[in-house]
């Protein structure tokens, strides 16, 4: 995995317009419809169980999300992870807050028992959380901890049968064999709520074109990341209300020369 990789997966994204079916969180069902427009995606939402398995399998991705889980919504997110798994349609999991309650990390287990997640996409306490290892968790953001997130990456990819992506100051992805670290992105992601949700679904765009999950995570790192970077250097005299409308420009406007210039992603 390369810059080149990453410069021809991004194409590949515009050029299918892959449809994303994002079952997620209320709190950014709009940022994420608008960031995977931005992409060249094409955002869906659905959470009706009477139509999800119908969705998920015209689904170039089903990417599910428990940032404000219910009984409803956990039960909807079933039927359409086993219709995805039954046509081959790659599904991406964000255990939101695995860890802050019992029934949060619950369910995220449950879904990693009980369907094939093509990737799990959390900051280093919710999968350290859906492990089953301690990590200090406050509300749905990662707390201190002393892990190696290398490690923690491998490990749930190996535990859980899965491509693991863990993202922080750096973001790792593992399948258990191969390894990358992805170093863009900017602090202030971390102040637009929603910014690690909508990574998830555009994780799913790139898992919908590209058949290797781990190549497909990592590039969608590398592309949020450098897009970050280039809203963060224009509105770094003006706030985080002005970079999230500068970050949609961005995921629209990065190029393949941007990438090749700024993308920083390597394999151990």
């Amino acid at each position: 995995m390369n810059n080149q990789d990453v410069k021809d997966l991004l194409g590949k994204v515009r050029a299918a317009n892959p449809l994303v079916t994002s079952m997620t969180n209320v709190v950014v069902t709009n940022f994420t419809a608008n960031g995977l427009l931005a992409l060249g995606a094409s955002p869906l939402m659905a959470y009706a169980k009477e139509e999800v398995a119908d969705i998920a399998r015209i689904s170039g991705a089903l990417v599910l999300n428990i940032g404000t889980l219910n009984e409803t919504d956990v039960a909807a997110m079933k039927i359409a992870g086993a219709s995805a798994n039954e046509h081959g349609v790659p599904v991406v999991f964000d255990p939101v807050g695995a860890g802050a309650t019992a029934y949060r990390t619950s369910v995220s287990q449950q879904f990693m028992s009980e369907m094939n997640v093509s990737i799990l996409r959390g900051n280093a306490a919710e999968v350290a959380n859906v492990v089953g290892q301690a990590w200090q968790i406050k509300g749905v953001d990662a707390g201190a901890g002393d892990g190696n997130i290398v490690e923690l990456a491998q490990t749930a990819a190996r535990q859980l049968n899965t491509v693991a992506v863990v993202t922080g100051p750096d973001d790792v992805v593992s399948d258990g064999t191969d390894t990358y670290v992805a170093h863009n992105g900017d602090v202030i992601l971390t102040r637009v709520t929603g910014t690690g949700c909508l990574l998830t679904s555009v994780i799913g765009a790139f898992a919908a074109v590209e058949p290797n999950p781990a190549r497909a995570a990592a590039a969608a790192l590398v592309v949020y990341g450098v897009a970050a970077e280039i809203a963060a250097s224009k509105t770094k005299d003006q706030g985080p209300g002005s970079f999230q409308i500068e970050f949609l420009n961005q995921l629209a406007l990065v190029s393949g020369e941007d990438i090749e210039r700024l993308g920083r992603i390597e394999k151990l």
